[in-house]
C-alpha cells in the first residue's frame, strides 16, 4: 500500500544524540544495530529512503525518549525543547511533501509550553505535539517529583491545544527515581516495550479521562501507540468498575461520558512497534477502524517489519486504507503529500 502516514517516527539531533547515548540508546537498541541507530536517528534523508521503499508517503517526526520530560530544570528544558523545535523545523523544510513533525515541549510551566506550542504549529506548520509521558521535576525543596497533565494547572494547556485544534501524542519514557528504585532496579528488562511503557502511559491517560480533562475540552484529541498501552483490552472491566462502582461513589462528578465515548470521540490509538494482525483485528473490534493509525516506531522498530506486516495484514481493504493513511489525513488535515491518492488494490 503506497501513501502511508506514520507518526511515531523518533529523531534526535547530533548533539543530543551523542550526550545521551550511554542513557538512551543502550536501552532499547542491540549491540549490532547501534552504528545503524545512531544514523538513522539524526538523518532523514536516511529515514526517508526507507519510508519511499516502503509505500510510506508522509512521516511525522518527533523528539525521542526521554527527550524535554527528562529534564528537571525550567530553564534547560524550555531552551532544549526551542533548540530541537528549531532543528527539525531545519531538516525537513524542503520535505514538506513528505515530512511533518510534532513540537517538542517543556511542561514545566503550562503557559509557556502553549507558546511553544502555537509558535511551532503557527510558524513552522506543525501537526501538534507529542510529549514523552509525565515531566521530571523538582519539588520546591530539591526532591524529584513528577508533573502529571490531567491536574487543573494544565488547563490553561489544554485551552490552547483545544483551540489550535492539533493533537497531543502521549508516547512513553522509562522510569526513573524512586518508581525504577521500587519497581525495576530489579526487574530491569521490563522497562520499556515489554512492560513499564503500557504501564506508566496508560496510568496517564486514564488520569486524564477520569480526572475530567476530556469533559472540560471535549474537542481534544489524544493520540497512544503501542495499540493503547493495553488499555483496549481491557475496556470491558474498565467500563464496568468506572460506570457500575465508581461512578455512585462520586466518579460522576468529573467523568460524565463512559470509556467507550471517550475512545469514539477523543482518544486514537496507533500500531506502532505492535505488528501482530490478531491484535489489529481485536482493536477494531473494540474500539473500531475510524480510530487506528498506522505508524512504525523508528528507529526502535523497522520500516520493513512494520510495512511488509501491514501491506499483508488481513483486514478488509476499507478498514486498511483508513488506518494506512484515510484517518490521518483527517486528524492531521494533511492534503496533497507524496503518494496521498495513490490507488489501493486488494
Amino acid at each position: 500500500m503506497r501513501g502511508k502516514v506514520t507518526l511515531e517516527e523518533a529523531f534526535n539531533t547530533p548533539e543530543i544524540a551523542a550526550a545521551t547515548r550511554d542513557v538512551t540508546a543502550s536501552h532499547y537498541i542491540r549491540p549490532d544495530r547501534m552504528n545503524d541507530y545512531e544514523q538513522d536517528v539524526t538523518d532523514m534523508s536516511r529515514r526517508r529512503k526507507y519510508a519511499d521503499d516502503n509505500g510510506v508517503g508522509y512521516t511525522i517526526c518527533s523528539h525521542t525518549v526521554p527527550g524535554v520530560q527528562g529534564e528537571r530544570d525550567p530553564a534547560k528544558a524550555e531552551k532544549m525543547a526551542t533548540t530541537v523545535n528549531d532543528w527539525i523545523a531545519g531538516q525537513i523544510k524542503d520535505r514538506r511533501h513528505k515530512m511533518g513533525a510534532f513540537a517538542t515541549l517543556s511542561m514545566h510551566n503550562p503557559k509557556q509550553a502553549t507558546e511553544e506550542l502555537r509558535r511551532c504549529v503557527k510558524d513552522y506548520g506543525f501537526h501538534g505535539a507529542l510529549l514523552n509521558n509525565w515531566q521530571l521535576a523538582y519539588t520546591p525543596d530539591g526532591k524529584e517529583t513528577i508533573l502529571l497533565y490531567d491536574q487543573p494547572e494544565y488547563d490553561v494547556f489544554w485551552s490552547v491545544v483545544q483551540e489550535l485544534d492539533v493533537p497531543i501524542y502521549i508516547h512513553p519514557a522509562a522510569p526513573q527515581g524512586v518508581l525504577y528504585d521500587m519497581q525495576y532496579k530489579q526487574r530491569k528488562y521490563l522497562i520499556g516495550p515489554p512492560l513499564s511503557f503500557a504501564n506508566d502511559v496508560s496510568i496517564h491517560m486514564m488520569g486524564l479521562i477520569t480526572n475530567g480533562v476530556l469533559d472540560r475540552f471535549p474537542k481534544l484529541q489524544l493520540v497512544f501507540g503501542h495499540f493503547g498501552e493495553h488499555i483496549p483490552f481491557d475496556l470491558w472491566r474498565i467500563n464496568h468498575w468506572l460506570e457500575d462502582i465508581e461512578k455512585p461513589l462520586g466518579l460522576s462528578k468529573t467523568c460524565k461520558k463512559t470509556i467507550h465515548e471517550y475512545f469514539r470521540e477523543n482518544i486514537w490509538i496507533t500500531t506502532s512497534g505492535h505488528f501482530s494482525t490478531a491484535t489489529l483485528q481485536y482493536c477494531i473490534g473494540q474500539v473500531g477502524a475510524d480510530r487506528i493509525l498506522f505508524s512504525v516506531d523508528f528507529p526502535y522498530e523497522t520500516y520493513d517489519d512494520a510495512c511488509q506486516w501491514y501491506d499483508k495484514a488481513e483486514i478488509n481493504l476499507t478498514d486498511k486504507v483508513k488506518i494506512g493513511r484515510e484517518n490521518a489525513k483527517k486528524l492531521l488535515k494533511l492534503h496533497n503529500y507524496h503518494d496521498s491518492k495513490a490507488p489501493v488494490r486488494g
